[in-house]
């Protein structure tokens, strides 16, 4: 795996900072904010210096129910063609459920759900893997995601579940540990067996985040410092393994550059104390293999195994995970991967549409949930659309002042998001209107045209003839 080195998430307000910070050996941008054409002027500059660039995709949904959308996929490997990228990552989540699939709504969270570790998620999440690998020009990763709620009847520990995914499908992981740490305060997950049940070899690279935590809820902000319990479990996975990257991310909240640069200071420092304490343990073991009389034996994973070893019977992998003939049809759990995969699709939609539905339009909470939990979540969902809608549309704060956050959380527990944050943005203008707020006329009139400018077939001309056409349109409209 090419060694990527120290890198951080390269985002807009950061652009010229980053640039500027010594010591930046490579950066990951959201892939879908990325125009192939139109690339900004900051990651050209970047490229031509030859720093790494990396597209880290948010809407795929490999995690869903659905196959993978194969317009999607195509815009994800024309960004990596235009990033000249040597590889392209994902996440392990859905983003979407609904749809003819289930014969429900079609809903959109507009946020990483996670997804249930079951053999039947798995069967799907496998396959959807694939299909991304043969549609993606570069080798793919899968990260980890953070999460507020848990399935209930999991089947496998997260360390299970990603071994299994890697095992079967030949995937690189992306592995946050401010993920892990999240999910040990929300969880009660130990982030230290989750890294003991990985497979090290298969790393591409590490994110590294901060975040805060309120009612012993730990959110997964992007926004705060890195705590020091993330860089513990960086130095713990860095004592297994040599990461072949390490990534800082930071979304919102930016603070001034030379504390951005403390924070990569401290990712290095929490990666090299991990690779002391790893050669002190390569000594120990080598240590003690000589005393036993063994000097040939390595430490290390299953990858080392000695090539004059004897083969395991029934094609079973030291950690007792199948390979070869064996290997291809069937996971390390017994299950077949192709047999019913159709059938687990359809009984994971209709699981997956059910929460959801319950997250962004208030439909009862599945059996088996966390109420609270999920009330948690579903607050947090419709925050964040607030959130998001007022940056795609900062025109609608700056009309509707005061009032935007309040009416934007009253129209989100009733009308759930069935596309993109545009078309959000645009429907909560219309469900306004329709009720004929804002109560100022004014501010109604502004809203009102804001909203014909933006739902018409075609944008607003330059040329004055046609916006003297398109104002006479709009007078017409109000009368």
């Amino acid at each position: 795996m090419e060694r990527l080195g120290t890198g951080i998430g390269w985002r807009p307000e950061i652009a010229d900072a980053v640039e500027r910070m010594p010591g930046i050996d490579w950066v990951e941008t959201v892939a879908e904010n990325v125009c192939p054409g139109h690339l900004p002027e900051s990651l050209r500059r970047l490229r031509e210096r030859g720093v790494t660039v990396v597209p880290h995709g948010v809407s795929l949904g490999l995690g869903g129910a659905d196959r993978p959308d194969e317009g999607r996929l195509a815009a994800l490997a024309e960004r990596v063609e235009a990033l000249g990228s040597p590889l392209v990552t994902e996440h392990i989540a859905f983003v979407r459920a609904g749809g003819s699939l289930t014969a429900t709504a079609h809903l959109e969270a507009g946020h990483l759900l996670p997804v249930p570790r079951t053999r039947d998620a798995l069967d799907v999440l496998c396959e959807n893997v694939r299909i991304a690998q043969q549609a993606l020009p570069v080798p793919l990763a899968v990260e980890n995601i953070a999460a507020l709620i848990a399935w209930p009847g999991e089947e496998m520990t997260e360390g299970q579940f990603l071994y299994e995914l890697a095992d079967r499908t030949g995937v690189r992981l992306l592995i946050d540990v401010a993920n892990l740490h999240t999910n040990h305060v929300n969880r009660a997950e130990d982030p230290a067996k989750a890294l003991a049940e990985l497979p090290l070899e298969a790393i591409a690279y590490v994110h590294v985040a901060g975040g805060f935590e309120r009612d012993g809820v730990w959110h997964d902000s992007h926004a705060h410092a890195v705590p020091r319990p993330v860089l513990d479990i960086l130095t713990d996975l860095a004592s297994r393994v040599s990461p072949p990257g390490v990534l800082l991310e930071r979304d919102e909240n930016f603070p001034e550059p030379a504390e951005l640069e403390a924070e990569l200071a401290s990712i290095r420092r929490a990666v090299e104390a991990g690779a002391v304490e790893r050669v002190k343990a390569e000594v120990r073991a080598a240590g003690l293999a000589v005393a036993a009389g063994r000097p040939e034996a390595a430490p290390g994973g299953w990858s080392e195994v000695r090539a004059d070893a004897p083969a395991p019977s029934d094609g079973a992998t030291p950690q007792g995970h199948q390979t070869g003939a064996a290997g291809a049809t069937r996971g390390a759990f017994g299950r077949p991967e192709h047999g019913g995969v159709d059938e687990a699709r359809q009984r994971l939609g209709v699981a997956q549409a059910a929460l959801l539905s319950a997250l962004v339009a208030g439909t009862p909470v599945p059996e088996g949930f966390d109420r609270v939990r999920v009330g948690v979540q579903a607050r947090a969902l419709a925050a964040k659309r607030a959130d998001v809608v007022a940056k795609v549309a900062p025109e609608l704060p700056e009309i509707l002042g005061a009032e935007y956050r309040t009416a934007f959380l009253a129209y989100a527990q009733t009308q759930p998001m069935t596309g993109g944050y545009r078309r959000d943005a645009l429907t909560f203008a219309e469900h306004l209107l329709s009720a004929g707020r804002p109560g100022d006329a004014a501010a109604r009139r502004e809203l009102r045209e804001w909203w014909l400018e933006r739902s018409g077939p075609a944008p607003r001309s330059r040329r004055p003839v046609r916006r003297l056409a398109r104002a006479t349109r709009k007078v017409l409209l109000r009368r």
